[in-house]
């Protein structure tokens, strides 16, 4: 039973970050139809979580229906954005987010838009004041390399904590041009020493797969079959995963049928074993592999996974918030 659906609204983005490299891909946006079609069947394969991605998800003019739609049929979802769209939106998506993020890569303006590729620094300033009005609760996603960690401790004290926000510590990995973290033994141990601060989260099965120099083939640890539906904008089932998608199985009303098919069945064989899987450490398929796993980087993950739900299920009640509109849509039909 899959756990998370990585759902890929469009490719295109409003930035052109020098890490990521989905920007210069040309793009459809995801069809309302077949959106709809998909989730439906999601919900009969079990998943719980959706994570609207892309490119840039708010670029998506249908977002708030969608999420409005994935919150009536009971999913939790996720957003990560550069909040250059958040302002314009967000009266639109309040409400219908459980975990949103806001995208950071440095505590200063000018390094922070260079990485960007755009001027969208304050824009991030002015959607944290924004969403607080709104009553909610985005997550700060700093994603940490070699040259910026140092700079967790003014992310902290400036954004995060001044605000009540979580700061999320998301060490970079191997995706198109971008900068090598991986092998710093000294960022690891300040990243997981800054990351027992209060409102700080950061999985440290992230770093123990780092270490141990990521998924080995002959014992892997990846489960981004069994555990990841990955969807694409042209409404294709991709396989084993986004990053290295050797297959691109088009949909066509069928994601029931194709995730219960023989052929998913022999890719789990699969997972993890392919030459490319070797030394992977990419994050959004390890983190649903750990939570899924009797292994020791569950054990790592553990911790840091207990703290983050306390925070959004006690002290920001969003979770909560989900359970009480699932509940209540149970009463209507979806």
């Amino acid at each position: 039973m899959p756990l998370l659906c990585n759902y890929y609204l469009t490719y295109r983005c409003n930035a052109e970050c020098g890490f990521c490299d989905i920007w210069q891909k040309p793009s459809p946006y995801a069809d309302m139809k077949d959106i709809e079609a998909n989730l439906r069947d999601m919900r009969r394969l079990g998943v719980r979580f959706v994570d609207f991605t892309g490119g840039e998800p708010l670029l998506h003019r249908d977002l708030p229906e969608i999420l409005a739609l994935a919150k009536r049929l009971g999913f939790i979802t996720s957003v990560t954005t550069n909040t250059l769209l958040y302002p314009k939106f967000a009266k639109d998506l309040a409400g219908k987010i459980e975990l949103l993020h806001f995208s950071l890569d440095s505590v200063h303006k000018e390094k922070h838009d260079a990485s960007r590729g755009v001027k969208c620094y304050d824009k991030l300033l002015e959607s944290v004041e924004i969403a607080k009005s709104l009553g909610e609760h985005p997550d700060i996603l700093f994603t940490v390399h070699e040259q910026n960690y140092e700079e967790l401790q003014d992310v902290y004290e400036n954004i995060s904590r001044p605000n009540g926000l979580i700061l999320i510590i998301n060490p970079i990995f191997q995706y198109g041009k971008f900068f090598t973290a991986e092998d710093s033994e000294k960022m690891f141990q300040s990243t997981l020493a800054f990351s027992k601060k209060s409102l700080v989260y950061m999985n440290g099965a992230f770093i123990k797969l780092r270490r141990d120099g990521g998924n080995h083939v002959e014992k892997p640890v990846c489960k981004a079959v069994s555990q990841v539906v990955v969807i694409s904008p042209a409404n294709e089932m991709i396989l084993p995963c986004y990053h290295f998608g050797e297959k691109k199985i088009p949909i066509e009303g069928n994601l029931y049928a194709l995730r219960t098919s023989e052929m998913i069945a022999e890719e789990i064989k699969m997972e993890g074993r392919h030459k490319f899987c070797e030394g992977c450490a990419v994050n959004c398929y390890m983190e649903p592999s750990f939570a899924t796993s009797v292994n020791e980087y569950a054990m790592y993950a553990l911790p840091s996974k207990t703290k983050y739900m306390y925070y959004k299920t006690i002290r920001h009640g969003l979770l909560k918030r989900h359970f009480k509109e699932r509940f209540a849509s149970l009463k209507q039909p979806a």
